[in-house]
């Protein structure tokens, strides 16, 4: 509870105080989708998995969520309507119950908002019919004239001098678009329907902030006019390019006032190199420039101000890379999944994981996650190499709490792990994760979660104490001196339902508590091992 109300409370502080990410976040995004999954990441689908989700990621990010004219088949990316919020993903009410059901546990969620362009109606093959919605008593409805006059490469204007209707004077502000109209941004009635639409999806939907699609086709001043307006707790650009441009794109976002950025901007330099690396089994890729690790400008230091990790949401895949079909097999990373996300969770940015990964690999992610909150790893993190060779790569990232070593390769045990000030926590195909022990905490290998049988959960000692012992209790108490006692290493026997509390016992004083919440079924169920 007490998680649920500090995370409820910091959105609604940061919605008063958008700029763009918190710094020092430490949350951890899912990308709650992937391409056609109309029926497992449904809005009701997505409600019933709130449960594990939730402790887990403190945002999710869905589909465009408004009616595109169509039953099926759609992913909501030419959109029609703003404010009838059916889509292919289900229906309005179960949209809200879906992002209540989350909000409840503390978890956001991310509005994919598609502004670069819109559909239209498709009447009588008109290509300007767009539908008058009414919300709040005001009528918002998109004409010809908010179309850019050089929309898809003139042939909209020749359509439009044939059938007597006019467009904007205004040509596109970014990069063209052939699959629906592209919307003149500098058209006071687009942007007061888009503020409109925004202000709904926040304060009436429910949504915590909002995931801009294709920002490359307009002019990056307008996402900071919508943000300044609008005020979303978290804003995040697709600006697919080279890292020297989302930089430039990230600045331009700057609010007037503050002279803050008002929204961050995915990382796909940090993907590319990482498929790279394990395409080529060259993990030497890896230590590259990314956009929030790009520390230096050539020889020259950058300055705190001009430091981009705040404003990285770093990812491994998704639904525009990964392998959608024999027909369409886009950019995907086809192995070394689990090494890609052990890099990806080790390192500063924000990272957001792809639902495929998540839904493939539950028990090993929440590892993974349990240790980043564990070292405390924030978006604004240091990290450093610490070893580069083809078969392996290894980083040191230090969070608020400890400094976690990541190790990740073809021959990731070819690294000489110094056991002196490291304790390894976590391994598996191409990855090592190692604590520091000067965190004087606990480790417990099994995560939190529903498990169809008893369990054997491993307590490893992080310490640095010479007479360290690891205490813990089974009814979520807190641990002192007094409670039952055990060496590190030693397992465990989870025979029922319990609160696992346990920390290093030094000199009569327990710190480091950790806790699991464990639930025993006699049942099937997805997070068991």
């Amino acid at each position: 509870m007490r998680r649920i109300t500090l995370l409820l409370l910091t959105f609604m502080q940061l919605a008063l105080h958008a700029q763009g990410w918190p710094a020092d976040y430490e949350g951890v995004m899912l990308q709650g989708f992937y391409w056609d999954s109309f029926e497992e990441t449904s809005w009701s689908e997505l409600q019933a998995q709130a449960d594990e989700i939730a402790p887990y990621f403190s945002l999710v990010w869905v589909p465009q969520s408004g009616w595109c004219n169509t039953t099926r088949g759609m992913m909501g990316y030419t959109p029609v309507y703003y404010f009838n919020q059916k889509s292919s993903f289900g229906s309005e009410a179960q949209l809200r119950s879906m992002i209540a059901a989350f909000r409840e546990r503390g978890t956001g969620v991310i509005a994919d908002v598609v502004i670069n362009h819109r559909d239209v109606l498709g009447c009588n093959g008109s290509r300007v019919d767009y539908p008058a919605e009414t919300y709040n008593g005001q009528t918002y409805q998109m004409t010809s004239t908010d179309i850019c006059r050089n929309d898809d490469g003139g042939a909209t204007q020749e359509w439009a001098v044939a059938s007597g209707v006019s467009l904007s004077q205004n040509k596109d502000t970014g990069d063209g678009w052939p699959g629906c109209r592209d919307l003149d941004h500098k058209s006071s009635n687009v942007q007061a329907c888009i503020k409109a639409y925004l202000k709904f999806l926040l304060e009436d939907i429910g949504y915590t902030g909002f995931r801009y699609d294709m920002v490359k086709g307009f002019r990056a001043d307008y996402i900071a006019d919508y943000n300044a307006f609008a005020r979303p707790a978290f804003s995040v650009g697709e600006y697919w390019d080279t890292t020297k441009k989302i930089r430039r794109w990230v600045n331009r976002t700057k609010d007037k006032a503050s002279g803050k950025p008002t929204s961050a901007a995915f990382d796909f330099q940090f993907r590319f190199r990482m498929r790279d690396a394990i395409n080529s089994k060259d993990w030497r890729k890896l230590g590259g420039n990314e956009f929030r690790l790009r520390l230096t400008e050539g020889k020259k230091p950058l300055s705190a101000k001009n430091d981009y990790k705040q404003y990285a949401v770093t990812f491994v895949e998704n639904h525009d890379t990964e392998k959608r079909n024999a027909f369409d097999e886009q950019d995907p990373i086809r192995r070394d999944t689990l090494a890609a996300n052990a890099y990806l969770l080790a390192m500063p940015g924000t990272p957001c994981i792809f639902y495929k990964h998540w839904r493939d690999n539950r028990y090993p992610l929440k590892q993974m996650i349990l240790a980043r909150r564990l070292a405390g790893i924030a978006n604004t993190s240091a990290s450093k190499k610490e070893y580069s060779t083809k078969g392996c790569y290894a980083t040191t990232t230090t969070g608020r709490n400890a400094t976690l070593l990541c190790v990740v390769g073809n021959t990731p045990q070819d690294y000489n792990v110094n056991t002196a000030q490291y304790t390894e926590i976590l391994s598996g195909k191409g990855y090592r994760y190692c604590l520091d022990r000067n965190a004087n905490t606990v480790w417990m290998d099994v995560p939190d979660g529903t498990y169809k049988a008893p369990l054997k959960v491993k307590l490893t000692a992080i310490s640095n104490l010479a007479d360290a012992r690891i205490v813990f209790t089974l009814d979520g108490s807190e641990p002192s001196a007094e409670s039952r006692q055990l060496t590190s290493g030693t397992t465990l026997p989870i025979e029922s339902s319990c609160t696992l509390r346990a920390g290093i016992l030094s000199k009569g004083e327990v710190q480091g508590i950790q806790s699991r919440n464990y639930k025993i079924h006699n049942r099937e169920d997805s997070s068991q091992p």
